[in-house]
């Protein structure tokens, strides 16, 4: 898979991370002091308040408050550029500065009256001749009902009142395009997945970027919908529970690509770690931060046994959460938290991306296999001494007892026309497989003039096996065996099936022409079996051939 679009995406985000971090502040914050209560002339500029509370006010029956902020503006604006003011402030209210009214959000002192309004996040002008360098005051009239302990300023910014409403554009504008990205990455792995049920790596993946896109929607919808201060702290319930969910399914990824020994005991425990996180009454940036800290410190931990280990693609994915550190270090948090998961979500792409590949390496060599056995089962019947043998049988058949040899000539023609039947199946109805077999004994007795007998005990129709697997273990039995006192060579064949295996029995009754030969040469026969056993069940099946006293006995087990 090519990694360079979603390495361009990155980068975008990375310049617009390293753009937005280079700017210089244009003013200076003081400490804010409250009190409670209503007068007007708390607003202007040079009221003494020196008794007022440094403290936040708990407020829980929405009475109005004000908080006064001295603020230092160290340059002034350009002309015909007024600057302006973001505040992030739980409540509603009303913004002075300097003692002049430049916004109002909500109505202060009435919500219980007149319902929640406003948002929670605003940006109001100021007034070119208040701006000028120099000490301003910023006095704000509020209440707050919903949230008596959130009173004050969470956020504030001064810059260019056009730059402040554009940036916050630009920079959502930026990150949606982001989070579309990782929204089609989703897609396109469920539908993966659905085509590959087995994958569930896909399936994680394909989850971890759609929660991941909704991360970014939850954080930055914040700019084109109105969300008013009683509704945020549902956001950021919203806002954890995609971070918890996330925290626990990059690990977890990680953990099916580098297994490591005590996977499910160390997985329950950081589970339960995640959960404290989640349910603590911490601040959200509190909460946030230990999830995402245990998150990679549990991640760099699986990743460092799978570099121990020396697994495929670690070693690319452990320079990626190096590359985390210094994100973290120099970036705020908001920002470096969305740089980090997207580095860490391209680590898990691209480890993906390796296990798609040698997926499909294994399929065009399962073609190749594929090929290659039914060019072997053609050589196996159609071989110069077959031919040689069974043409000088017909030749004395046909001499001998003309009305035989013509049904040694529909046997053989038999024989031939389900062999091309057969041919390019993987797997046959085992019907079709016994009819093979009993065409194949039908042919031997004309012959060797030997009574071979076929029995079968318990068989399922509607089962299916690979072509040729019977048929060969049939030809083995009849090639090293000899008859017995009656000149009788007797197969079997038994099925029995559970929740867990499906198993054949297959029989041979005779006397072994080499009995104690050296089982552990294999020979082309039985390689033959275990390369078609292999191509339709990977390795959920087993194999084994022994002498028994009536014989030889072999059975096949395929599980479930």
């Amino acid at each position: 898979m090519n990694l360079r679009p979603w390495y361009n995406l990155l980068l975008i985000c990375l310049l617009f991370l390293a753009n937005s971090c280079a700017q210089k502040p244009v003013f200076k914050k003081h400490k804010t002091v409250f009190k409670v209560g209503d007068q007007q002339e708390w607003a202007t500029k040079n009221w003494n308040n020196q008794d007022w509370m440094t403290r936040k006010p708990f407020m829980e029956d929405g009475r109005v408050f004000w908080f006064r902020t001295p603020i230092d503006i160290l340059k002034a604006p350009k002309t015909l550029h007024p600057y302006g003011i973001q505040l992030h402030v739980y409540g509603e209210y009303e913004v002075f500065w300097d003692g002049v009214l430049i916004g109002k959000n909500g109505n202060p002192g009435q919500e219980v009256i007149l319902g929640p309004e406003g948002s929670l996040w605003t940006t109001h002008s100021i007034p070119t001749h208040l701006t000028q360098q120099g000490e301003h005051l910023l006095a704000i009239r509020a209440s707050l009902y919903y949230f008596g302990n959130h009173a004050g300023i969470w956020e504030m910014d001064i810059d260019y009142y056009d730059d402040l409403l554009t940036d916050r554009l630009v920079e959502t504008s930026y990150m949606h395009i982001f989070a579309g990205a990782f929204l089609i990455a989703s897609i396109y792995f469920l539908f993966l997945f659905l085509g590959h049920k087995k994958e569930y790596a896909t399936l994680i993946f394909s989850i971890s970027c759609f929660l991941f896109f909704g991360l970014i929607l939850a954080e930055f919808m914040k700019t084109y919908v109105p969300i008013h201060y009683s509704m945020h702290v549902t956001r950021l319930r919203v806002i954890s529970f995609l971070m918890l969910s996330i925290s626990f399914l990059i690990p977890f990824y990680f953990s099916m690509q580098f297994p490591f020994p005590k996977r499910k005991l160390l997985l329950i425990i950081y589970s339960v770690i995640l959960l404290f996180f989640f349910l603590s009454r911490y601040v959200y940036e509190l909460t946030a931060n230990n999830m995402v800290f245990s998150m990679w410190l549990f991640s760099f931990g699986i990743v460092t046994f799978g570099v121990y280990k020396k697994m495929k693609g670690a070693r690319l994915v452990m320079l990626t959460f190096l590359l985390l550190l210094p994100i973290a270090f120099l970036a705020p948090f908001n920002k470096s938290l969305f740089a980090g998961f997207s580095l860490i979500l391209l680590g898990m792409f691209y480890l993906l991306s390796l296990r798609i590949k040698e997926q499909r390496l294994a399929y065009e060599n399962s073609l190749v296999q594929s090929t290659r056995l039914r060019l072997e089962l053609l050589k196996k019947n159609i071989q110069p001494h077959f031919l040689m043998n069974t043409l000088t049988s017909l030749i004395d058949w046909v001499e001998e007892a003309p009305d035989k040899g013509v049904l040694f000539i529909e046997a053989l023609a038999k024989e031939f026309d389900l062999f091309n039947q057969i041919e390019n199946k993987t797997l046959i109805p085992i019907t079709q497989e016994i009819a093979l077999c009993r065409s194949l004994l039908e042919i031997m007795e004309y012959r060797k003039e030997i009574d071979y007998t076929w029995e079968e005990k318990d068989i399922d129709v509607e089962q299916k096996i690979p072509p040729g697997i019977l048929h060969t273990l049939l030809e083995n039995g009849i090639t090293h065996s000899l008859p017995l006192e009656d000149n009788s060579i007797r197969f079997k064949l038994i099925f029995e099936s559970n929740n867990n295996y499906k198993c054949y029995t297959f029989l041979t009754f005779a006397i072994p022409v080499r009995l104690n030969a050296n089982t552990k040469k294999e020979g082309t026969g039985l390689k033959y079996i275990k390369a078609r056993l292999t191509e339709s069940y990977q390795d959920k099946w087993e194999l084994t051939s022994e002498p028994v006293n009536h014989g030889w006995k072999n059975t096949i087990k395929i599980y479930c």
